[in-house]
């Protein structure tokens, strides 16, 4: 693997920061040569809290990271969400002056650029400008439009928009740490490079990435995202439920969570019993199985409702023959893909990042979709810079553009 291939990816969550190192391989495939995960420190609910923690969070996640792939990390695509993050669909439309009518790369570049004119306040700022697809001439669906003829090109994008704050406190603590940011991305649009499938973007699928804070949603349509937003609930929750119910601490109700709990207590039998250990002088006591896991069963249906809540307001529910793909750490409960079957009556799947090679024993589960999708974000984003860089010279302003524009890029950049 040449060196100048590799790059690095930091995903800052509510309880875990994972620095993930790699690069394209020989025949095509991405290979993991580094992978550092620490606790974190100073979040909540996705957002930074105490900058100084979370620094010293990153810091030891990169420093792993460093030592297992032999790299000195220096720059890297990171991960942003948390309830500060808004989006919404908007269209831009420009005329073709070119004598033959022939659009090319600019006026691609142009259209979009009248798409991301919208107000936003003083203290927000955009992401992400993502288009879903192309109108030229009355004629819709159009996925590339750069070579074909016409008088007047439309475009449908999707917004993301963040607050200033957050995101310049998030990518302070990356900087201190020694590191800068080649791009924020969107978690569950990082997650889902990692664990969705082509033809369930094609068909209509609905991803829903529950972290330790938060559960990040992102719809996909005719292969484009139309609807993305953070929930603010998460594991963190589950465990909560369970340590103030069961009277214990934090990190014994993590480990009920993980040993025991199970999303429909029915299938639990009722003379099942755990040990618990309490607070004080109390010591262990024994409590029904069932009852752990009907306090998870409780907050998983929380979720699944908020989650359906927030599909049905953006009027896209209907457009989901391909189900929902859960992931993120929460989705390893057991029984939690059944219990959304059910309480969808769609296709449930647990996704889980595929297609690799290296170091997977690790980011194969779906607690590291969002690290490994924001590694090949990036890999494709380098591989269509250096593209364009050959293709043609543009201005330093259009390279900007260009990197915020992935998911267009993606298809539309020649090759």
């Amino acid at each position: 693997m040449a060196r100048e291939r590799v790059i690095a990816a930091i995903d800052i969550g509510t309880t875990k920061i994972c620095t993930l190192v790699g690069g394209l391989g020989r025949e095509g495939e991405t290979e993991i040569i580094g992978v550092g995960v620490a606790p974190a420190r100073g979040l909540k609910k996705g957002i930074v809290v105490d900058i100084d923690a979370t620094v010293e969070s990153v810091q030891t996640s990169i420093e792993k990271a460093e030592r297992t792939s032999g790299f000195k990390i220096v720059s890297a695509y990171a991960g942003i969400s948390g309830e500060h993050i808004g989006s919404q669909n908007n269209r831009g439309v420009i005329a073709i002056n070119h004598p033959d009518r022939v659009i090319t790369l600019d006026d691609s570049t142009r259209v979009i650029e009248s798409a991301r004119a919208i107000p936003l306040p003083s203290n927000r700022e955009l992401i992400h400008i993502i288009p879903r697809s192309y109108v030229i001439d009355g004629q819709d669906g159009v996925k590339n439009p750069i070579g074909m003829h016409g008088f007047r090109l439309e475009v449908e994008t999707h917004l993301v928009s963040g607050a200033t704050t957050s995101i310049q406190n998030l990518t302070k603590c990356i900087n201190r740490a020694g590191v800068d940011v080649d791009d924020l991305v969107l978690q569950p649009l990082a997650s889902a490079e990692a664990v969705l499938t082509e033809e369930e973007r094609e068909m209509g699928v609905l991803l829903a990435d529950i972290g330790g804070g938060t559960t990040d949603i992102a719809l996909f349509v005719d292969g484009a995202v139309w609807h993305t937003s953070c929930l603010p609930v998460g594991g963190w929750h589950l465990t909560n439920d369970i340590a103030v119910t069961l009277r214990t601490s934090f990190q014994v109700a993590e480990e009920l969570k993980a040993r025991y709990a199970q999303a429909q207590p029915r299938l639990v039998p009722a003379s099942d019993v755990i040990d618990i250990p309490a607070f004080g002088d109390e010591g262990k006591r024994q409590e029904s199985r069932r009852q752990l896991c009907e306090i998870v069963e409780a907050r998983v249906d929380d979720i699944m409702q908020r989650i359906i809540a927030d599909v049905k307001r953006s009027g896209y529910d209907g457009l989901l023959p391909a189900g929902i793909v859960l992931t993120g750490g929460t989705s390893n409960l057991i029984g939690i893909d059944a219990f959304a079957r059910e309480a969808y009556r769609m296709p449930v799947r647990v996704g889980r990042p595929r297609g690799l090679r290296g170091l997977t024993d690790t980011v194969s589960d779906p607690a590291y979709a969002t690290s490994v999708g924001l590694l090949l974000w990036g890999l494709r984003a380098s591989e269509l810079d250096a593209k364009a860089t050959q293709s043609t010279k543009r201005k330093s302003s259009g390279s900007d553009l260009a990197r915020r524009l992935f998911g267009w890029a993606r298809e539309m950049l020649p090759s």
